[in-house]
């Protein structure tokens, strides 16, 4: 769905190379996935930019929301789930950290209540996932991840992960990554972040994960899609708004 970091890309009054370029994949929204199984649809994240990357991916249908953490570009769009809950006519389930899920409690509680009979809100339900669960009979696997101070979760689905938002992975989540075969994996900037991997951390990260091919997310404007490709190793390249991959969710 989009690969920007909290700003997106071009920002706001920048007139960098990256924020002026007409390569459509220097254009990035706010960081979030869309995963469709068969006729099951979830969402990394609500950020922003959601309504317009459903727009544009012709998204209707959403089953469940897997958090990462509650920033503002991750969290914020949560509004535009009602359309999906007024097509469905029924709630969508918001899976998360109770840190996560807390923060959507005292912030979003309009979200979290009985439908009306016009649709006019949300119709959400929370849940706190603190370990490996079933969902309509699909595995998902939160990742405990450290983003800065705060407890952030990666989300594993077969032999697919997503880890956005990451300054480091304790050793204990090593391990619910083996066997990943995509990645997707956080990179800010060149520049060192106390709250996510640099490039040169990420290739570090990717090459003790192992994963067969490496997808970076989470990019700001100081990240120009062709000089960065340039510079990535075999296996790992360079994500961009729109990309879609295969996995195997049975792995």
């Amino acid at each position: 769905m989009g690969c920007g970091s909290s700003s997106g890309t071009p920002a706001l009054g920048c007139s960098c190379p990256t924020c002026v370029s007409d390569n459509p994949k220097n254009r990035r929204t706010r960081c979030s996935a869309y995963i469709r199984i068969d006729e099951l649809g979830l969402l990394i994240d609500t950020g922003p930019d959601l309504r317009q990357q459903a727009l544009r991916e012709g998204l209707t249908r959403v089953d469940a929301v897997l958090y990462t953490h509650p920033h503002a570009d991750h969290l914020n769009g949560i509004d535009d789930l009602r359309a999906f809950c007024y097509v469905k006519r029924g709630p969508i389930d918001l899976l998360g950290n109770s840190f996560t899920m807390d923060n959507i409690r005292a912030r979003f509680g309009y979200g979290l209540m009985p439908a009306s009979p016009s649709w006019d809100k949300p119709v959400l339900v929370p849940h706190d996932v603190e370990g490996p669960l079933s969902f309509s009979g699909l595995k998902l696997t939160p990742i405990p991840l450290k983003h800065g101070h705060w407890p952030c979760s990666g989300w594993r689905i077969g032999d697919m992960a997503w880890l956005t938002d990451v300054s480091d992975i304790p050793e204990e989540s090593l391990a619910l990554l083996d066997g990943v075969r995509l990645l997707f994996l956080d990179c800010l900037r060149d520049t060192p972040y106390f709250s996510h991997l640099s490039f040169a951390q990420a290739l570090d990260w990717a090459a003790r994960i192992g994963a067969q091919r490496t997808v970076l997310i989470h990019m700001t404007h100081e990240l120009e899609f062709t000089a960065l490709s340039a510079r990535c190793p075999a296996g790992v390249e360079v994500g961009f708004d729109g990309l879609q991959l295969d996995f195997n969710v049975n792995f």
